[in-house]
C-alpha cells in the first residue's frame, strides 16, 4: 500500500477545510492601482516552465519584504505585464493585467501562451507607478524540431548562512537557454549568530515564516540576477518544508502526521507562490504536483521528478545504513506509484535523442567504508546517531554504509526504474541531481555493485551553491572510494555547480568549482569534464 492509499492520511487530510482558501482562477478579484511608498518589486522577476509557446512570468509585490504581509496590506493591486522581442522592450509582442492577491502573498504568476517557438523574449511588470526589472526568457524549440545544440545549468543547496550565492554571478555570464534548480532553495533552520549571513526569524513553520524565508533567498542580488537571464526549471527537495522528511513524517517523531500536514500546508504554498510555476501547480492543502516533463524539441526530453512529497519513510532511519532487508523492501517508495507510472510510461513514449531525470537524492549506489560513513553522522540528532550504531552492530554486511534518505534506502524501486530504461531500450538516459554538497559522477548499474553488468545510464551530480560553506578537493576520499564502488567515477566536495552542453552526438558536463563561498571574489575553476557520447553508455573523461 502506498502512502497515497493510506486511510489514516485520507482521514487527516479532510481536515484541511480549515485552512485558509487559496484564490480560484475564474471571475477576477476586485483591484485597483496601488501608490507605493518603497519599491515593490524588490524580490525581482523570474520566468519559468517553458513551453514551445509561451512560459510562466513571475514577480511578487513586497515594499517590506520580511514583513508579514511583504508590506502590502490586505488588498488586491492590479499589475500590468508586458513581453517583447527586443531588449528594450520596443517591440512589445504582448501585454496585459494580472492580480496580485494577498492569499497569494500578492506574488504574480502569468502564463504567456502563443509566442514563436525558439526565440527569446523580454518582459517587465508595473504596479501604480513602480516598475520592476526586465527580466529575459524564451520559448522551446517546437516538438518536431531538431535543435543542433542546448547550453544549460543545473544548481542545488543554497544555505543563506554559510555562504554566498557567488555561483550565480559565474552562471550569469555563459549565456545558458535554462537552469534546473533541484531543490533545498531555502533552508527553514532558525538564524545563528556568527556565520556568513543569518536567517530571519526562528525555524519555519508557518505560512508567513515560510514567505519571509522565501523572500530573504529572493533578496540576494545574484540569484535575482541569474532568474532574470533565463527561465528555470525548479523542483523541491526537503529543506523546502524540513531536513529529511518523507510524505507526511516529520523528522520529529513527536510531531503527529495532521499537524506536520499543516505545515507542510504552508510550505507548498509559500514555495508555489516564490516560484515560477504554472497554475497546475497549484498546492491543494498539503499536496501539490510539481513533477512534469518538457522537451527540447527532439533533442532532449526531460522528466523534472519529486522524490520527497510521495516517498515512504526512510528505512532504518535516514542515516547511513547497510544494504538490509529493510531498505530491500519493494514496499519503499521514492516516487509513488502514480509518479512512477507516468514516468516509466513518458519515457518510454518518448523519440527524443536524449531522455533527462531532473531529481533530487543521488542514485548512484555509493557506499562508504564505516569508518568513513562514521565521521558522516555528525549532521544527524543524538536518538539517529544512536539508532545507526545499533543498526550498524548488529548488522550482518560488507563493511560499508548506504545513504537511506536516497535511492539506496529504496533498492527494489530503484531496480524497477532501471530496468524499465534498460529493457524498453531508452535512448541515453542521463541523470540529473543534487541534494548531497558535492559534485559526482556516476554510471548506473541495476545493481551498481557489478562492475561487469550493462551500464544503463550515467549520474551526474551537481555540487551545492552554498550549503556546507568552504569545500575541497577530494581526491584521496575519491580513490579510496572507487575501490569500492566501480561506478564512481569522480568526486570532489567543493562548492559549485555544472554546466551541460547537449546536442544530437554528444552530452558534455562540465563541472565548475569554487575553492571558497564564506566572502566574496572567488572564481569558477572547471574541476573535470565528462561527456557520454550518444549511443554509447558511459562517461567518458
Amino acid at each position: 500500500m502506498t502512502n497515497a492509499d493510506d486511510p489514516t492520511r485520507r482521514a487527516f487530510v479532510a481536515g484541511f477545510a480549515l485552512l485558509p482558501l487559496l484564490p480560484s482562477f475564474g471571475p477576477r478579484h476586485r483591484a485597483r492601482p496601488h501608490r507605493f511608498a518603497a519599491d515593490p518589486f524588490r524580490l525581482g522577476v523570474a520566468s519559468g516552465d517553458p513551453s514551445s509557446d509561451g512560459m510562466v512570468l513571475w514577480t511578487r509585490l513586497a515594499p517590506e519584504p520580511l514583513a508579514d504581509d511583504g508590506g502590502m496590506g490586505a488588498e488586491p493591486v492590479e499589475v500590468s505585464w508586458e513581453i517583447a522581442a527586443d531588449e528594450r522592450m520596443h517591440k512589445v509582442v504582448q501585454k496585459g493585467t494580472a492580480v496580485a492577491s494577498p492569499a497569494l502573498g500578492h506574488a504574480v504568476h502569468v502564463e504567456v501562451a502563443g509566442l514563436p517557438p525558439d526565440r527569446w523574449h523580454w518582459f517587465r511588470f508595473r504596479a501604480g507607478d513602480a516598475e520592476s526589472p526586465i527580466g529575459r526568457t524564451r520559448t522551446l524549440p517546437a516538438a518536431d524540431a531538431r535543435p543542433d545544440r542546448l547550453r544549460f545549468a543545473f544548481a542545488s543547496c543554497q544555505h543563506w548562512e554559510q555562504g554566498l550565492f557567488t555561483a550565480y554571478a559565474d552562471m550569469a555570464e555563459q549565456d545558458l537557454d535554462l537552469v534546473f534548480h533541484l531543490g533545498d532553495y531555502i533552508y527553514e533552520y532558525a538564524g545563528k549568530d556568527g556565520l556568513v549571513r543569518k536567517h530571519h526569524g526562528k525555524k519555519l513553520k508557518t505560512l508567513a515564516d515560510y514567505r519571509a524565508r522565501h523572500a530573504q533567498y529572493r533578496s540576494d542580488p545574484l540569484l535575482q540576477a541569474m532568474h532574470a537571464c533565463c527561465p528555470w526549471f525548479v523542483t523541491w527537495d526537503d529543506h523546502e518544508v524540513e531536513n529529511n522528511y518523507a510524505d507526511l513524517v516529520s523528522e520529529n517523531e513527536d510531531v503527529k502526521p495532521a499537524d506536520f500536514a499543516r505545515q507542510r500546508a504552508a510550505a507548498y504554498q509559500a514555495y508555489y507562490e516564490a516560484m515560477p510555476l504554472r497554475r497546475r501547480s497549484l498546492p491543494q492543502g498539503p499536496d501539490m504536483r510539481l513533477y512534469r516533463d518538457a522537451a527540447w524539441g527532439r533533442l532532449a526530453r526531460f522528466f523534472v521528478l519529486d522524490t520527497r512529497q510521495h516517498r515512504s519513510d526512510q528505512p532504518n532511519g535516514d542515516g547511513k545504513d547497510p544494504l538490509n532487508a529493510a531498505a530491500r523492501d519493494p514496499r519503499n517508495t521514492l516516487l509513488g506509484a502514480e509518479q512512477k507510472r507516468w514516468l516509466c510510461d513518458g519515457i518510454s513514449a518518448s523519440d527524443a535523442t536524449w531522455n533527462v531525470l531532473a531529481q533530487q537524492v543521488m542514485m548512484g549506489l555509493v557506499g562508504f567504508p564505516k569508518s568513513a560513513a562514521a565521521s558522516l553522522l555528525a549532521d544527524l540528532t543524538k536518538e539517529q546517531q544512536a539508532r545507526a550504531a545499533a543498526q550498524a552492530a548488529t548488522a550482518d554486511d560488507d563493511g560499508l554504509r548506504w545513504s537511506m534518505d536516497q535511492w539506496p534506502g529504496y533498492l527494489h524501486e530503484r531496480a524497477e526504474l532501471l530496468r524499465c530504461l534498460a529493457e524498453r531500450k531508452i535512448a541515453n538516459p542521463i541523470v540529473l541531481t543534487g541534494d548531497i554538497h558535492a559534485h559526482y559522477a556516476n554510471d548506473l548499474r541495476i545493481d551498481d555493485r557489478d562492475a561487469n553488468s550493462a551500464i544503463v545510464a550515467t549520474e551526474f551530480v551537481g555540487s551545492s551553491i552554498s550549503s556546507g560553506g568552504d569545500g575541497q578537493e577530494a581526491r584521496e576520499e575519491f580513490a579510496a572510494l572507487r575501490q569500492h564502488n566501480p561506478g564512481l567515477r569522480f568526486l570532489d566536495r567543493r562548492r559549485g555547480y555544472v554546466i551541460c552542453t547537449v546536442t544530437p552526438q554528444e552530452w558534455r558536463a562540465d563541472y565548475l568549482s569554487f575553492d571558497f563561498v564564506t566572502r566574496p571574489g572567488d572564481i569558477a575553476r572547471t574541476a573535470a569534464t565528462f561527456v557520454v557520447q550518444a549511443g554509447v553508455p558511459g562517461v567518458r573523461g
